[in-house]
């Protein structure tokens, strides 16, 4: 059957015409863009208690509290709204007198693009407190969008189409969150608007696992890249890396073995020698490609969750992204920071960095996507290669490099933006990913000693990457703390 599409208007008179659905709109910053859709489409007075703006800063603060760091688009400002304004919903309506209402509080919280300023796109905080069953506790659903349009008056009507579908999908789409997720984006386009975090809580979700939502936006092309702090929650980008120094480590991490610590610690101790970088300042991460987790086909929920769990459970922060070259995985880090970055990789990735099949997309070609890695304040850290005792330490002094770009790659090697890793342990150097995972998967004996420290008792105690030794682990031992 044909999934049919409703408008904005459509949307709104069917909740509109719910017998029970009732509740508060608050929204911050873009007007009243979302409940003015409700209003136009008939028969609000049966939805909407009560409709505001606060607007004015002292005025918002007045009613909601003030922001410890000043910040009125923020995630907790949206939750003291929708919080206050439940409450106060629960407050002034007798049950007794509303015995089947579902109450929810909408609110939005958004900044948009100022008037010739296309360098600070909008954003914003949108959320929904609500019932599913008047006895039930309510349930709450937070994003963050970026805004995309570059006039305020898109920007404007973008919201308010996206605050409609969210309402639609949290009283009509409960019961499939990548539904969901998809119906967000109903009458709009990725263009308009970018989801790059989705939070759901509540009784109606303690089976749903945020960070599967968070990969779903990545997945669905909502959004580029996703974060988790080291508690495995998800992150809201722009708060993590906000004018930050940036260290990051792309691999499978399937599973995370010592050569990937010893990267990372390397890596890290040359980073922070560098003048323009701040130690009590910096943010590192462990990247996975989309592309890596689609290695074996489909992605495997399962295989990812077991990635980001091992990870986070050794104290990390963990970024998925839809960037198979690093120029644009940099791109998406100046979005939030004009500091110093660093990319720690290998040499097989630093070599595909200077191979020109690569940059047949674009219209000049390697020079162009070289030149977009380059041209901000990036160092490059390599670590060698070397997977036998029989073969030749590779590094990248003696890389093998496309005769006719080796002039451009000697130009960054010598004006050291490329530059090798010292302090690894060569033992490390013969261990990869595959061959552990392999092993973990025939219960081979050895594997333990090639990841790092309470790593083996994790996946053993959780069964994970295909580990099928069901004998539990005891002990005390608690996982590493996490690298700066």
């Amino acid at each position: 059957m044909e999934n049919v599409i409703l408008s904005p208007a459509q949307k709104a008179l069917n909740i509109n015409l719910h017998e029970n659905i009732y509740g508060t709109f608050s929204e911050i910053g873009a007007g009243q863009e979302v409940v003015r859709h409700f209003f136009r489409s008939g028969g609000a007075s049966g939805t909407i208690a009560k409709a505001m703006s606060a607007y004015d800063m002292d005025v918002s603060d007045a009613i909601y509290g003030k922001e410890e760091d000043g910040r009125y688009v923020c995630e907790s400002r949206l939750k003291k709204m929708i919080n206050r304004e439940y409450l106060l919903l629960e407050e002034r309506l007798d049950r007794k007198k509303y015995p089947k209402k579902l109450f929810f509080s909408f609110a939005n919280t958004i900044t948009t693009t100022k008037y010739n300023d296309d360098l600070n796109p909008g954003h914003g905080w949108m959320g929904v407190r609500f019932q599913i069953n008047e006895n039930d506790e309510p349930n709450d659903v937070i994003i963050h969008i970026r805004l995309h349009d570059h006039e305020a008056k898109l920007q404007q009507e973008t919201v308010g189409i996206l605050g409609v579908n969210l309402m639609y999908a949290c009283f009509y789409h409960m019961n499939g969150p990548e539904q969901f997720i998809q119906s967000l984006y109903d009458n709009l386009t990725r263009k308009q608007v970018e989801i790059d975090m989705v939070k759901m809580n509540g009784q109606k979700f303690q089976h749903v696992d945020n960070r599967l939502l968070s990969l779903l936006l990545v997945k669905n092309g909502m959004t580029e890249a996703v974060t988790f702090g080291p508690d495995g929650q998800n992150m809201q980008p722009s708060d993590l890396l906000y004018k930050k120094n940036i260290l990051a480590l792309r691999g499978s991490f399937r599973p995370v073995t010592k050569v990937n610590i010893d990267m990372i610690k390397n890596g890290l101790n040359e980073f922070i020698k560098e003048n323009r970088v701040n130690e009590d300042n910096l943010q590192v991460l462990f990247e996975i490609t989309l592309n890596n987790l689609k290695e074996e086909g489909d992605i495997n929920e399962k295989d990812f969750l077991d990635r980001v769990d091992v990870l986070c459970s050794i104290g990390q922060t963990v970024m998925i992204s839809n960037y198979q070259r690093y120029y644009k995985l940099l791109d998406y880090f100046g979005r939030f920071t004009k500091e110093r970055i660093g990319i720690i990789l290998g040499l097989t990735n630093l070599q595909e960095i200077f191979e020109s099949r690569f940059y047949r997309h674009l219209n000049g070609g390697i020079l162009e996507g070289v030149g977009k890695m380059f041209n901000r304040d990036i160092k490059v850290y390599v670590y060698p290669y070397k997977p036998d005792t029989k073969t030749i330490l590779k590094t990248a002094k003696n890389l093998s490099i496309q005769p006719r770009i080796k002039p451009l790659y000697d130009f960054f090697l010598f004006n050291k933006r490329i530059i090798d890793l010292k302090g690894y342990k060569e033992e490390y150097l013969s261990i990869f990913s595959t061959k552990v995972l392999k092993m973990i998967k025939q219960d081979d004996k050895g594997w333990e000693k090639m990841v790092p420290t309470y790593v083996d008792n994790i996946i053993k105690e959780n069964n994970l990457f295909g580990y099928k030794n069901s004998k539990k682990i005891t002990g005390k031992n608690k996982p590493n703390k996490a690298i700066k």
